[in-house]
């Protein structure tokens, strides 16, 4: 969400009554279509012999609607619509593979490809954990970790990632989120529900990073390790906020009032930031593919406004308490690597890794690379802060 004012709809933003309409978005009113569309597929296939593969020309768009469709069928059954529960997590499949494009990355392959390759060899090391939890940023959805899910899967991990409130297929309007707490809620029942002595690897992306630094907060005992991807790591006392206003241009975009929702009046707090999606390509997947584009362009949300001015006080003995990693993203337009570095120069972590050539999303722009960076830092140590 790093230059997501940039991204800012400045056509169409209505007055929203404080009765909030359910806002979903059109990824979730294509699941049928996406469903019927596979079953076509392969029944043309048996009966013309047409030159159609899933794998070539299937978008990745379909390919990600159908992903999410088929964890809420194993979960949920196969009624429609999605229940209105409190939280929507995708889980993970276990090992089923699935149809993706690989990263075009030219780097010289090493040792621990072949383990990329093996999951056995993963099962088997001695891992504090190999559950993975992933939380999107601000205007994504669980829906963008597409490529990254099935990657740890393929590799041993169990990954999971959630649609925080009001975000992805969450059913909640945007608008009648009021602090972070209602936010993180889907993310904070996951911890709610680990058993005793269980933990997670967690793995924040843009304004993720704030959600999961509150989350480190009430349940250190309960993270293994975490990781900011291009996220805003907060320091005590600072809101996510604080960190998009050091970037160049931000104080003149965030004047502008018609770029925000205000469901309850123009007399109170804006509660909702419209993203204007003509930008995306440009500040936030200025590295990815045109199909991924597409998919974000119809999937994501308004970023609701009350969690990205709130503050967090982090302690020591909580958040302190877990190891940290940053991911910068070299390429990135929306959360420029100046910003990424002045948080790292503020807040060090345990470590910090490097992806060349990845945009804002490097979930689309570079999964292999991102993946690799993720099992390497699941077979770090864990040792006393």
């Amino acid at each position: 969400m790093g230059n997501a004012l940039g991204c800012i709809s400045t056509e169409g933003v209505r007055e929203k009554t404080s009765k909030h309409e359910l806002n979903l978005p059109p990824l979730l009113a294509s699941f049928k279509g996406r469903a019927g569309l596979l079953s076509s597929l392969s029944s043309s296939e048996n009966k013309k012999k047409k030159a159609v593969s899933f794998d070539g020309q299937l978008d990745e768009q379909a390919l990600a609607a159908a992903l999410l469709f088929n964890h809420h069928q194993r979960n949920n059954g196969n009624s429609l619509p999605f229940p209105r529960s409190q939280s929507v997590v995708h889980p993970s499949s276990g090992s089923k593979k699935h149809g993706l494009t690989r990263s075009s990355s030219s780097r010289p392959r090493s040792h621990s490809d072949s383990l990329l390759k093996r999951p056995d060899q993963l099962v088997n090391q001695d891992l504090e954990t190999n559950r993975v939890v992933l939380v999107h940023g601000g205007g994504f959805g669980a829906w963008c970790w597409y490529k990254t899910i099935a990657l740890l899967e393929e590799a041993g991990f169990k990954a999971d990632a959630v649609d925080l409130t009001g975000s992805g297929i969450h059913y909640s309007d945007t608008n009648g989120i009021r602090n972070l707490a209602e936010y993180v809620k889907p993310l904070s029942d996951i911890f709610y529900k680990l058993g005793e002595g269980e933990k997670v690897i967690l793995v924040g992306h843009d304004l993720g990073g704030a959600c999961i630094s509150y989350v480190m907060e009430l349940f250190p005992s309960k993270i293994a390790k975490a990781v900011f991807i291009a996220a805003t790591m907060l320091s005590s006392g600072q809101s996510a906020l604080d960190i998009f206003s050091q970037q160049t241009g931000f104080s003149d975009l965030i004047r502008q009032p018609q770029t925000f929702i205000y469901a309850n009046g123009k007399d109170n707090p804006p509660t909702a930031i419209v993203i204007d999606k003509a930008l995306l390509r440009d500040s936030w997947f200025n590295q990815s593919s045109t199909k991924d584009v597409a998919l974000a362009s119809v999937s994501m949300r308004p970023i609701p406004f009350a969690p990205v001015v709130e503050k967090l006080f982090l302690s020591s003995n909580n958040y302190g308490s877990i190891q940290r990693f940053y991911i910068k993203t070299r390429g990135d337009c929306a959360l420029h690597v100046p910003l990424q570095e002045s948080m790292i120069k503020s807040n060090p972590p345990t470590q910090v890794f490097e992806l060349k050539g990845s945009d804002h999303a490097p979930f689309f722009s570079k999964p292999q690379a991102l993946h690799k960076i993720l099992v390497e830092i699941s077979q770090v140590p864990s040792k006393d802060i």
